[in-house]
């Protein structure tokens, strides 16, 4: 009766202890510290090659991986934590050449240039550029792939933005 009583006992204390603690991590393991608020301006797309759905998708993306993955609120401006920027860099180019002059693979790549202010600590602020880029058969109609390769880079960009913001990496 004792053990159960002590068991009982701990689990009461360790479920108010976390109850109670207001941290700024997220389950994700993201230091969001005291910020309340999130706001990811419009990007622009300021590449040589322009998908004209690219800009907005990318930061739809952006926004759903901050809110799905951080205890923030999204605003439409003026958050705790911001993110800005433009697509820098969307292009097409050959990789690995082949026999007889061909090519074999063919790359897409994206890069995007982010502004990030945290408006209650300046020192984790930055801006930088974020690339992904994935290979295709050159045989293979960029069209035909194209938006199964923009929502891979898109996921992989807005997850390392989101680690370099909030995790640190």
């Amino acid at each position: 009766m004792n053990m159960s009583r002590a068991f009982l006992c701990t689990l009461i204390t360790s479920a108010l202890l976390v109850i109670s603690c207001k941290g700024g991590y997220s389950f994700t393991g993201g230091d969001v510290g005291n910020a309340k608020t999130l706001s990811v301006t419009a990007f622009g797309n300021t590449s040589d090659l322009v998908n004209p759905m690219l800009a907005q998708r990318f930061t739809t993306e952006l926004q759903s991986v901050m809110v799905r993955q951080t205890p923030l609120s999204l605003v439409g401006r003026d958050g705790d934590l911001q993110f800005g920027g433009a697509i820098v860099e969307y292009s097409v180019r050959s990789e690995a050449p082949a026999a007889n002059d061909q090519v074999a693979q063919s790359r897409l790549s994206m890069s995007v240039e982010v502004e990030f202010v945290n408006t209650l600590d300046d020192k984790k602020s930055f801006t930088q550029r974020f690339s992904a880029f994935r290979n295709f058969p050159a045989s293979t109609d960029l069209r035909s792939v194209e938006d199964a390769l923009v929502e891979e880079m898109v996921s992989e960009l807005s997850d390392k933005i989101f680690n370099r913001a909030l995790v640190q990496w």
